[in-house]
């Protein structure tokens, strides 16, 4: 395995993660891989981290994205966290990831860089450290899609197949997935800390923590209370923002809550078409514990846990340190209701606070679930000013919603072109559909063929356009006798 020079691509390393105690993370390089190919490179991120795009396409380049070169200044290795699987506390780590570096980008901000499916490290527990092609190309897509949709998340550099091929149920062509993210620090990152290290490491990560990405939080009568809630007003305004587009994460396990408050991990997630808040795709999922209407909960639950770990940095007594904790945990509620509703009276087009909102939009999600109506377009339909198009169109009780909508929009000072501007700015007139996105993974994993997903892709880089090119993605999928299903891909 041979280093290249940073300067030919513009990789800027200064990697402060591996300046941590060595508890945190194990040094190990990627493994190489037989013919690395480049799938799919992102332009504009590739330019905003201060990468030059035509020296990653060289072959040079691509052994970086594939693991078979380490870039000067990087410093490979494997995170150590923990976290609760479904309820279920354990030992985990990154089996199948290996962080290069931290990319210094031309404006001064810093993103780890991170290969996804690059081989095996300490932390595999007996897996091959590999990725299949469709699962790394679906969370291309699916994070582009929620970059665009406005959702802070962890985003896709490129995809490269290996040559190689990976064993699950049948023989796949693997791939690595380079994955940016403001930090992979996570609530399991904690917890792991907090039961296998000392209570100076633990205050160790939490600094790190707070000079990374709360530094206002280091001038706080109670520095660690502070990232507490940070961390807490962050998480609440991201699941805020999953329920505003349908979003189903599908597997909401502590290591995959980030401190950052970006979304992580696009194993089996989904977007909802029928309104339905019992709504799982997850194939694992069976008991329905990360179902759409769960996910605000699992939240709280997830932070809670966060809260635990950070208690004995809250206060030396414990009992204090307890009920400072269960304060903030009990104030994410309030903080997520308030930006769920303020969202839900943007897409109804809604200016200000109304005593009357929340029973407003409360009905209209009994009327969508109690008809099954597509999510997305009986909102787009608003969108519109074509309500007659939103698919519960012609009862009674929607033509009576109507006019109380109507005499809500009436009594604002805003004009009605106002509120159709709110809404479309709310509102995506696409998502990534389920069976969209499987029909581009199919055309490129089973035929070879990539421009189903990159016009896919194409489409939903505006989701809010509004273009004649996005109807036909607007379209729901034929009906079938089977319930979609996601799968973790691991």
């Amino acid at each position: 395995m041979t280093s290249q020079k940073a300067n030919d691509t513009g990789w800027k390393f200064d990697n402060s993660y591996a300046r941590l105690p060595n508890l945190l993370f194990s040094s190990t390089r990627p493994t190489s891989v037989r013919e690395p190919e480049l799938i799919i490179l992102n332009m504009s991120l590739a330019a905003s981290l201060g990468l030059e795009a035509q020296a990653l396409q060289s072959k040079e380049g691509v052994d970086v994205l594939a693991g078979n070169r380490i870039p000067e200044g990087a410093s490979p290795l494997a995170q150590a966290y923990a976290g609760h699987q479904f309820g279920h506390f354990t030992m985990l780590g990154d089996g199948r990831a290996i962080l290069l570096g931290e990319q210094i980008t031309p404006q001064g901000e810093r993103f780890d860089i991170q290969l996804k499916g690059s081989g095996r490290t300490p932390y595999s527990r007996g897996g091959d450290g590999r990725a299949a092609l469709g699962p790394m190309l679906r969370e291309y897509i699916i994070s582009e899609a929620m970059h665009a949709l406005g959702i802070p998340t962890t985003r896709s550099l490129a995809v490269v197949t290996t040559g190689e091929s990976v064993i699950r149920e049948t023989d796949l062509p693997g791939a690595i997935l380079t994955r940016v993210a403001s930090s992979h620090l996570r609530v399991g990152t904690f917890q792991y800390v907090a039961n296998w290290g000392t209570v100076e490491d633990l205050r160790t990560l939490a600094d790190y923590a707070v000079q990374r990405h709360y530094p206002q939080a280091a001038d706080a009568d109670n520095p660690y209370l502070a990232l507490l809630q940070e961390v807490i007003k962050r998480q609440a305004e991201l699941i805020a923002k999953w329920q505003l587009v349908g979003f189903i994460h599908g597997v909401m396990n502590t290591d995959n809550m980030t401190i950052s408050g970006e979304t992580i991990d696009y194993g089996p997630c989904a977007f909802m078409d029928a309104y339905d808040p019992a709504t799982v795709f997850s194939s694992i999922d069976t008991q329905g514990r990360y179902a759409y209407g769960n996910q605000p909960y699992i939240a709280a639950w997830n932070l809670a846990r966060l809260a635990e770990a950070l208690l004995p940095l809250i206060h030396g007594e414990e009992e204090r340190a307890l009920t400072l904790a269960q304060d903030e945990i009990a104030r994410f509620r309030h903080l997520y209701t308030g930006a769920w509703l303020s969202g839900m009276r943007a897409k109804l087009g809604i200016f200000q606070e109304g005593e009357e909102d929340e029973a407003l939009i409360g009905d209209l999600l009994t009327l969508m679930h109690e008809a099954g109506a597509d999510y997305t377009n009986t909102f787009r339909a608003f969108a519109l000013d074509r309500p007659e198009d939103a698919p519960l169109h012609g009862t009674a009780e929607f033509a009576q919603w109507l006019e109380r909508w109507q005499a809500r929009l009436d009594g604002q000072k805003e004009s009605k072109a106002d509120a159709l501007h709110l809404m479309r700015q709310n509102n995506p007139a696409v998502i990534p559909r389920n069976h969209r996105v499987e029909e581009a993974l199919e055309s490129a994993v089973m035929e070879g063929d990539f421009r189903v997903m990159e016009r896919l892709l194409t489409v939903l880089e505006e989701p809010y356009a509004y273009s004649p090119e996005q109807e036909e993605y607007c379209t729901l999928p034929s009906p079938s006798n089977r319930p979609y299903r996601t799968y973790c891909g691991t």
